[in-house]
């Protein structure tokens, strides 16, 4: 196969959402890896849900007991028998109502905030990361690069 699979789920209702919510982080998505120079087949999944689903999955896989905006789960090595399949990347999950407070916080659209979270967690998965400012300086660099690209220039990046 000789394109990108991502799978978009969303799994939360949003008064404000986009009309394709779907489609409109599928194409940051492939901004990202196009940006980051990632050639297809690459899969990665991404799934749209509320504070308590995304509480819980900080609270397991990260001991943080509170809500946040986007999680990355990158994916390890292939299983046996699978390293011929496409390339997978991890998955990313991301709260829609930790974005629309953010969203409205920040003085944008949730659309815009929606491709931002998407886009981090693209990276994330990429092995971005910033937890040091040269790290951060990085991949923030990256996330407005790829903003630019979308023109959602108005769109800046912001630490929770």
């Amino acid at each position: 196969m000789d394109s990108f699979v991502i799978d978009v789920m969303v799994e939360v209702e949003m008064a404000s959402a986009p009309e394709d919510v779907a489609a409109l982080l599928e194409t940051a998505v492939r901004a990202t890896l196009t940006h980051e120079e990632q050639q297809p087949p690459l899969e990665l999944s991404v799934l749209l849900t509320d504070d308590a689903e995304i509480q819980q999955m900080n609270r397991d896989f990260r001991g943080v007991d509170k809500p946040t905006d986007v999680l990355s789960f990158p994916a390890g090595e292939a299983l046996p028998g699978m390293e011929d399949a496409d390339p997978y990347l991890g998955d990313i999950a991301i709260s829609a109502p930790y974005a629309a407070r953010q969203a409205a916080q920040a003085g944008h659209d949730l659309a815009g905030e929606l491709q931002l979270l998407v886009i981090h967690g693209v990276l994330h998965l990429l092995g971005y990361d910033h937890d040091d400012p040269e790290e951060k300086a990085a991949m923030w660099a990256a996330q407005t690069a790829v903003l630019a690209e979308l023109h959602l220039q108005h769109v800046t990046p912001t630490e929770v």
